[in-house]
């Protein structure tokens, strides 16, 4: 069990973030210094877990004896009328078992599986976003926001954090180390957050989600995620101004005197840029996403997509980019989505797609995908897994399930990996979206899975 406890095995890829350095009249400015392209690194993989397809498998269960004991545990009532399962051989592809498996259901958080694959598939592990500040017009510099939400504010970007993140404080310093350079100590700042464009709320989400601290508005300049505290979930109104005003401060800090308007301002075209930072690179920010449930952070990767596609920066153009992504792989048929976090309650996913999806990870043809599996909670140990598995009927599925969890009202679902015993590997989604009893329904969820990891059905 120890070596089941250390699957969650991450490798940070170091980048050189270089500072451009830039005065503020465009006819002398010096041009900015390329950031290096990161080193593409090899995702970590886990072997000792049900992750991969690789070695001997052992025989496939058979589909008499799985059906048997998946359809008794499917009529527990904590799950509601409204249930779909699919279990499916990762080798062979083959479907072992499928109760509606077909019909689409309101997934909850496991669409972040959907938005992980459009994500690592469409932009690459290896991408990484960039906040910027640029030179603007007369005495004045701008604030670009790229679309990293996890760049930390003042008084967070703790040591430790995974995945490291790009902070607020060191843009600030490059910033006023390159004015400086260039006899500049007082400017004008505005920001611009345009990268994301459209409603900063996805169809089908409900008022209370703000409010409650459930996701920030969607903004390309957030720091912190949105939060007004990087340890509470209370969230800015407007993140992008507060991030501005935060830059502000620190620019103070670090001897460059701003004015106290800070407005939003588009970016000239071409400009020279001053200075940035990156965020860390899009392999770990899934892994960060599936493992927490991170919603802002979803959303940012969503609407990243829709710009790799050519799609306007929204949750419209995110959608059709997703699904324009998801066609490329293959696995485009029973996905309809309305945002990246699965927050909407719009969104029809069926088991058959989540379980595709799945396996298309775990195959040999698709290592893009790896970090989606390594970001998979292992039942019983992390993430939003970290405290289920402990009951009699599902301590066996400790550290041999690794699934994605969903939640909202009414709806629980559960999609991922596990290795029966004698060795085979398969995928599962088993999901319900008319659950009257959450405890329960996720205590049965977790009994499916463990059940298809204990099986000797052959």
């Amino acid at each position: 069990m120890a070596t089941l406890a250390a699957l969650q095995v991450f490798v940070g890829a170091a980048g050189a973030h270089l500072l451009a350095g830039g005065g503020l009249d465009a006819a002398t400015a010096r041009p900015p210094v390329a950031a290096a392209s990161p080193t593409p690194t090899p995702v970590p993989i886990v072997t000792a877990g049900p992750v991969l397809v690789t070695g001997p498998q052992g025989s496939v269960p058979a589909k008499g004896s799985l059906a048997a004991r998946l359809t008794e545990a499917l009529g527990d009532r904590a799950l509601g009328p409204s249930v779909g399962a699919v279990v499916v051989d990762v080798a062979g592809g083959d479907r072992l078992f499928g109760s509606r498996a077909d019909s689409g259901l309101t997934p909850a958080s496991t669409t972040k599986v959907v938005t992980a694959a459009a994500a690592l598939t469409s932009l690459g592990p290896d991408t990484r976003m960039a906040t910027r500040v640029v030179l603007g017009k007369g005495r004045s510099i701008v604030l670009v926001g790229g679309g990293d939400v996890m760049l930390a504010g003042p008084g967070s970007g703790k040591p430790g954090t995974y995945p490291r993140p790009a902070t607020l404080a060191t843009l600030a310093a490059r910033t006023a180390k390159a004015l400086k350079e260039q006899k500049v100590t007082s400017v004008t700042l505005g920001y611009d957050d345009s990268l994301f464009s459209g409603p900063r709320t996805a169809t089908g989400w409900k008022p209370g989600y703000i409010p409650e601290g459930s996701v920030a508005p969607v903004s390309a300049l957030t720091m912190d995620e949105g939060r007004t505290d990087p340890d509470r979930d209370a969230r800015y109104a407007d993140p992008a101004r507060s991030t501005a005003e935060a830059f502000r401060v620190l620019l103070g800090k670090y001897g460059i005197k701003a004015a106290r308007s800070v407005d939003r301002a588009r970016a000239p075209s071409g400009a020279a840029e001053v200075a940035r930072v990156e965020s860390a690179p899009v392999y770990e920010l899934v892994e960060h996403m599936l493992t927490v449930s991170d919603n802002d952070l979803a959303e940012a990767l969503a609407h990243q997509v829709a710009i790799k596609e050519g799609r306007p920066g929204s949750f419209a153009g995110g959608a059709q980019a997703v699904q324009g992504v998801l066609k490329k792989l293959g696995a485009a048929q029973g996905v309809v989505v309305y945002d990246g976090s699965g927050l909407s309650t719009r969104n029809r996913i069926t088991p058959a797609a989540l379980a595709r999806l799945v396996s298309l990870a775990a195959s040999p043809g698709h290592p893009r995908l790896r970090s989606l599996l390594s970001g998979l909670p292992v039942a019983g140990f992390t993430g939003t897994l970290d405290n289920r598995y402990g009951r009699s009927d599902t301590r066996q599925g400790a550290g041999m399930v690794r699934a994605k969890t969903g939640t909202l009202n009414g709806v629980n679902t559960l999609t991922g990996l596990a290795r029966t015993a004698e060795g085979r590997l398969v995928a599962f989604a088993f999901m319900a979206d008319e659950v009257a009893d959450p405890a329960g329904a996720m205590a049965a969820l977790d009994r499916l899975a463990t059940l298809v990891s204990r099986c000797g059905c052959s």
